[in-house]
């Protein structure tokens, strides 16, 4: 003990030394020397524990130009002490009454540069005890500084925001109530830390309308657009039960309440080129700021047209279809996303915008607009694709929304641009029961629709009423499309009388029978052949099969599972079911049997039964 003892002592002696010592000297014979002396001498006081000695000596009037000059080398181990003690230390009271005693008296521009380094320095778990540790200091400073002020600040805001970027964000309702890394309340802090500088690019708006002074300004913006990219683009933002005050909603609320206040909220809605830098010289650059950009862009259209944050700020003049339209690029962004927070977010905004409208009321030339194409592409890759399953009904629920939107001309460009992009044969389906819904529609409105009837729906039945490969095409793979085809076929034939023949259909079953029915007979013949083939080699090989030992078996809690039946090994072996073949064997019987366009059963063996008979009898028409 009194060996330490002896060593504070000599510790808090050297710091006076040098403070003596400097006393006398003016500022500008301050040496390096006597900044390292200084720096040593005070680190070993705060590593001593000896904090409060320490704050009384830069609490000493005589001090004060010392401490500005030198005062900020204390910043490192200032806050290294801070988190080596507990929150209740008295220790840990001095170091933070010494912080606030460099941020009222050291050279800000000297300060500044060391906070900024100690928030670069953080990782991992202290990334967010750092930043709040120093934002209350480091706004202290930006507000003295009077040079470089708006560069100053968009720096700071900008190291924060990169340091927090890679900490994950919390999701779930546990998550977000833990907040394990503090995240959630440190977004907040910076919020906070932000509004003195909103405050003041508002009042100098206020005094003049022609404001000119864009830097302070234009960092700020920035700050919102990386906050919509992180954390927002990828944190839960509905309201969740047991939560009183969601902390990412409320730095929603904030970041929209800050570009609402410096005038730059609708520009950035309706004219997203607001939001984007000046071009990079490097292109890898470029697309790199392109992209986080469109991110924002695209949050921010979730949260006003969605969540509805800042919705009240918008004049009611826009059309649904205007909207619609000044949205459909975010929803592309966030569909071609596969993170399940974004993605849904994607899904969130297309449907909100469709929901604003009526049926029939958007306009066939807005597909002109690429977009409009891509978007019902990415729609049919999230269905087709997607492992979530609540993503993919959900995607088929707004794709049959986004048709039903459309006039006719529109639905018939969109069905024409589906069934050749699809490539997957239950979305080729789900189009051709469409298809099939409007011509029913055409057939019994007394107002003429001259897109699906007469001579404009024959190159649509000519894409639905053909074989993807022809004979060779895969019936297990394609029956979704097969079965709805047919289903079409024979509710044009019963529902347009050949007298009428509004569809068209009756002049065309040549070309019907040629490029559909015959290929799908042989396609048949031949399933049904490697099928019988399969049993007859299956059965010669019975008697060997169980003479012979098993290949492989299989073991389940100990107990041996019996070796597999002849008819299990053909259920396996065959793709195509046995008794949809066997189906075929009807072809010949009698037609009046057959109920066109009625189910007979709910068995769906039964229905393909009926189908094959109708065909059956079509061709005999056609013969």
């Amino acid at each position: 003990m009194p060996e330490e003892h002896s060593q504070t002592i000599m510790a808090i002696d050297e710091l006076q030394a040098i403070i003596q010592r400097c006393q006398i000297l003016e500022e500008a014979d301050f040496k390096g020397e006597d900044f390292n002396l200084f720096q040593v001498a005070g680190q070993k006081c705060l590593e001593d524990g000896y904090a409060a000695q320490l704050l009384e000596v830069i609490q000493n009037e005589k001090n004060k130009v010392i401490i500005k000059n030198m005062g900020w080398n204390l910043i490192s181990p200032l806050v290294r002490c801070i988190f080596m003690y507990k929150q209740e230390d008295d220790k840990r009271e001095s170091c933070l009454r010494i912080l606030d005693q460099l941020a009222q008296l050291c050279n800000p521009k000297e300060l500044f540069l060391g906070l900024l380094e100690q928030i670069e320095q953080s990782s991992g778990e202290q990334v967010c005890q750092t930043v709040m540790l120093l934002l209350q200091p480091l706004q202290t400073v930006l507000l003295k500084l009077q040079n470089k002020k708006a560069y100053s600040v968009g720096l700071s805001l900008a190291m924060i925001m990169n340091q927090l970027t890679p900490l994950p964000v919390p999701y779930t309702k546990q998550q977000i109530q833990e907040d394990k890394l503090g995240l959630c309340q440190c977004c907040n802090a910076v919020v906070d830390f932000a509004k003195p500088f909103v405050n003041e690019v508002v009042k100098n708006m206020e005094k003049s309308s022609e404001y000119n002074d864009m830097e302070l300004k234009e960092e700020l913006i920035k700050f919102c657009m990386k906050s919509l990219k992180y954390p927002l683009l990828t944190a839960q933002l509905e309201q969740l039960e047991g939560i009183e005050e969601h902390p990412f909603r409320h730095f929603a609320t904030e970041i929209i309440n800050i570009l609402w206040n410096i005038r730059e909220l609708i520009p950035l809605v309706f004219v997203p080129n607001k939001g984007k830098s000046p071009p990079w010289e490097n292109p890898e650059f470029a697309d790199i700021e392109r992209k986080n950009s469109t991110d924002s862009l695209a949050c921010l259209s979730y949260l006003v047209f969605v969540q509805h944050f800042g919705i009240e700020c918008f004049p009611m003049v826009f059309s649904p279809s205007y909207l619609l339209l000044c949205n459909m690029t975010h929803i592309e962004v966030l569909l071609k996303r596969t993170e399940e927070s974004v993605l849904s977010k994607g899904l969130d905004l297309f449907e909100s915008c469709l929901l604003r409208m009526e049926d029939n009321s958007l306009l066939h030339p807005y597909l002109e607009f690429r977009v409009f194409i891509n978007v019902p592409q990415d729609l049919v890759k999230i269905m087709t694709l997607c492992p979530m399953e609540n993503m993919r009904k959900k995607s088929l629920n707004i794709l049959q929304l986004f048709i039903d939107k459309f006039d006719t001309e529109g639905k018939y460009t969109l069905f024409r641009c589906l069934l050749k992009t699809s490539n997957h044969a239950g979305v080729e389906g789900y189009i051709i029961k469409n298809i099939k819904d409007q011509i029913h529609i055409a057939l019994t409105k007394e107002y003429d629709n001259v897109w699906f009837t007469g001579h404009h729906l024959i190159p649509l039945l000519d894409l639905v009423l053909s074989l993807p490969e022809g004979a060779e095409t895969d019936l297990l793979q394609n029956s979704d499309r097969i079965m709805a085809s047919l289903n079409l076929l024979r509710y044009l034939v019963i529902k347009d009388c050949e007298s009428d023949n509004q569809t068209g259909v009756w002049t065309t079953l040549g070309k019907i029978k040629q490029n559909f029915l015959k290929p799908l007979r042989v396609g048949l013949n031949m399933s049904k052949a490697h099928y019988e083939a399969e049993i007859k080699n299956k059965k010669e090989n019975r008697k060997e099969a169980h003479s012979s030992n098993p290949v492989c078996s299989v073991t389940v809690s100990g107990e041996k599972m019996p070796a597999m039946t002849t008819g299990m090994q053909l259920q396996v072996s065959l793709p195509f079911p046995s008794e949809s073949l066997r189906s075929t064997d009807i072809f010949c019987g009698d037609k009046s049997k057959c109920k066109i366009g009625k189910k007979n059963s709910t068995n769906n063996n039964t229905h393909l039964s009926c189908h094959f008979r109708f065909y059956t009898q079509l061709s005999s028409h056609l013969t």
